[in-house]
């Protein structure tokens, strides 16, 4: 074959009926083949699939109707052509063409790129098969055969994408929302999203009103930067104008107001300075961003079941690619789950901070003994994961010189055991007040609880301590027994019957006494100090028992000493401590 001898051009004209008028008086064999090469060239031309015929040189000496359509070009553009010279972006590797030619060994590869023919994919692929061609030993060229499967990859793609906005969740499910603190869950979700989403990201929550200045006016809201995450080169730049902690009024017609009132994210892709400048509001602070290299910006919502409680910006810089749909449909997915999370830790830490402002100041400081006798109190809550408990001690000075010794707990924790905390030390106030013996006082406080219609049962030790007589009384209501604290001796457990606790009205609490001499410690507290996750409550009593103490150092030094022997870490549950010693005659 003479490669640089133009292909014929019947190949492409299409011209078998004319050949077959031209052999009308040839040979009935020779018009047969010429009929066959007809229903031929009709199977190539109907098939979907493209078929092309190219010489040694990779020219074109045949395309059929598919691939004409395939490419928007027409038939007789590809005669003598390279695919370079008509499909110029088209990807194809002619060196496994040029294989194929040597070896005679079919190949399959990949094509990709775009065409003239208007397509529904904006990232077309095709599957293509060469075959080596010869006749009686001589190379002609290659046949390829091509199908368009850009439908198939584009649903790969889509699979996979949807594989990895899945298995983003799912991580974000582990790494956002770990603790029951609002700064950190918004550390954690921007952090997140750097830079799997964003070059850098910022949440910021809704706040009612900022330490030291007025509130907002009615028309804006105000908004605090809780978090914010990125590079150090950007967040260096934007730190001229905003950080963690700032407040911002937001005004009714700006984006970020409308991203929350509406619920719906707002996208910005490669702003003009026009557009960027109405969401940053100030020159200099437009200046700032594009210093950065920040071309594009994603505003989300952080609902919940009322009204979002916050935003979160998204910004992409420098080489970065514009947010696409499926970004928005991931940031929406992780801002809805981060929302739960973060609306959570608020709720806890302002339930958390509440019981904690009212335990406190019940239990800020007992009621006032005698001048006879000293008093000093511990409490120590739990880790921060914990809720705040029932614990509660009181101190209440009684006719005669008798000063009552109270110590309690309340079973749960929260707001509502530390409501209920107050209403029993209340009431045990004023039955005290009525001098009856400290038995008849639990009993009177266990049926009226009953009655009263408080649900939350309460542990109780009542010490009533005579520095006249050098005794002290005590009853308890399930509560662990009291320790008393020697001079140059072991301490030892009063033997207090534990009768019912309060709020059962089960009744049968006993009173035992015992002799309490000066400068002997009687020390009372709740269960968080001897239960402990895995130990054994004996265990635990022994070693209280096996403490030696300098019994005549000041009471908060003792106390401090207790702790400090009996518990290793954090406590589980609330520690009350609650000592008195007799001063001496």
């Amino acid at each position: 074959m003479d490669v640089d001898r133009p292909p014929p051009g019947w190949l492409f004209s299409g011209a078998e009926n004319v050949l077959l008028s031209a052999l009308s008086d040839a040979p009935d064999d020779v018009v047969e083949q010429a009929r066959e090469y007809r229903v031929l060239r009709s199977i190539l031309d109907g098939t979907p699939a493209a078929v092309s015929v190219m010489d040694e040189r990779l020219r074109y000496r045949y395309v059929n109707a598919a691939m004409a359509r395939m490419s928007g070009v027409e038939p007789s553009a590809f005669h003598g052509r390279t695919m370079a010279e008509v499909l110029p972006r088209i990807h194809r590797s002619d060196e496994i063409l040029r294989m194929v030619l040597n070896d005679g060994r079919p190949r399959a590869l990949s094509l990709t790129g775009t065409t003239e023919d208007s397509s529904p994919f904006t990232h077309r692929q095709w599957s293509a098969v060469y075959h080596r061609l010869e006749h009686e030993g001589r190379l002609l060229g290659l046949c390829g055969v091509a199908v368009e499967v850009s439908g198939l990859r584009q649903y790969m793609d889509d699979l996979e994408r949807a594989h990895q906005r899945l298995a983003l969740l799912d991580t974000a499910a582990t790494r956002i929302g770990t603790t029951l603190h609002v700064e950190g869950t918004c550390a954690e979700l921007a952090h997140f999203v750097v830079p799997s989403l964003a070059d850098m990201s910022s949440v910021w929550t809704l706040e009612d009103e900022a330490e030291d200045a007025p509130p907002p006016a009615p028309s804006l809201l105000r908004l605090r930067i809780t978090a914010f995450a990125g590079g150090d080169g950007i967040a260096r730049r934007l730190g001229l104008i905003a950080k963690a902690g700032d407040y911002f009024d937001v005004p009714r017609d700006s984006h970020t107001r409308r991203c929350m009132d509406t619920g719906r994210p707002w996208v910005g892709n490669l702003m003009t300075d026009d557009v960027l400048l109405k969401v940053v509001q100030t020159h200099f602070n437009l200046e700032v961003f594009r210093t950065a290299e920040i071309h594009s910006m994603l505003l989300v919502p952080l609902p919940t079941k009322g009204h979002p409680i916050g935003v979160v910006y998204l910004f992409r810089a420098g080489d970065s690619a514009p947010f696409t749909d499926e970004d928005v449909i991931v940031a929406q997915d992780l801002a809805t789950r981060a929302a739960v999370a973060i609306d959570n830790a608020r709720r806890y830490t302002f339930e958390h901070t509440m019981a904690l402002e009212l335990q406190r100041a019940l239990m800020s400081e007992p009621g006032s003994p005698h001048p006879d006798l000293e008093v000093a109190c511990r409490y120590l809550p739990a880790g921060r994961r914990a809720l705040v408990g029932g614990d509660w001690c009181d101190s209440i000075a009684l006719p005669g010189g008798r000063t009552l010794q109270v110590m309690g707990d309340v079973m749960g924790h929260g707001f509502t055991a530390a409501v209920a905390m107050s209403q029993y030390r209340s009431l045990l106030r004023t039955l005290a007040a009525s001098g009856s013996p400290v038995d008849r006082i639990l009993a009177q406080a266990d049926h009226r609880v009953a009655s009263i219609g408080v649900d939350r049962a309460a542990t109780c030790l009542l010490a009533l301590i005579d520095p006249e007589s050098g005794t002290c009384t005590l009853s308890s209501a399930g509560h662990p027994p009291p320790a008393l604290l020697h001079r140059e001796a072991s301490a030892e457990l009063v033997p207090v019957a534990a009768g019912p606790p309060l709020g059962t009205d089960l009744g049968g609490h006993e009173a035992v006494t015992v002799p309490l001499p000066p400068g002997d410690v009687l020390l009372l507290y709740t269960d968080g100090l001897v239960e402990q996750r895995g130990a054994d409550i004996d265990a635990s009593l022994r070693r209280l028992t096996d403490l030696r103490l300098d019994v005549d150092a000041a009471l908060e030094d003792v106390l401090e000493t207790v702790l400090a022997r009996l518990l290793y870490g954090p406590a589980e549950d609330d520690v009350t401590l609650l000592a008195a010693r007799t001063r001496p005659a």
